[in-house]
């Protein structure tokens, strides 16, 4: 080999290095791009969980209030159900006690 072709190969090798430079600078930003879009989506993934707690926390508070008027009728019911019977037996031992002092 002469200095000629010494200097070719150098002059290639310093092309091919360059070249190399690039290329791992370009991965280097990739990887970097790729970090922070990792990091993101983990956020996401923990804002989501949140959001799901929050979501179920939500649905027992509107189930019991969709249960509240229905409890509320069925009290409602209990108690008029309760007087209609009051008033009933209370007529009747009226009745009785007419007949009873007449």
């Amino acid at each position: 080999m002469n200095e000629q072709e010494i200097a070719l190969k150098i002059n290639d090798h310093e092309h091919e290095i360059k070249s190399l430079k690039h290329r791992v600078d370009e991965v280097e930003e990739r990887q970097s791009e790729i970090s922070s879009l990792t990091q993101s989506v983990n956020e996401l993934a923990i804002n989501m969980r949140y959001m799901m707690e929050e979501q179920k926390a939500q649905g027992e508070r509107l189930r019991k209030i969709e249960a509240e008027p229905l409890d509320d009728a069925k009290h409602y019911k209990r108690l008029a159900i309760g007087c209609i019977i009051t008033t009933v037996i209370g007529g009747i031992i009226g009745a009785l006690l007419t007949l009873i002092f007449a």
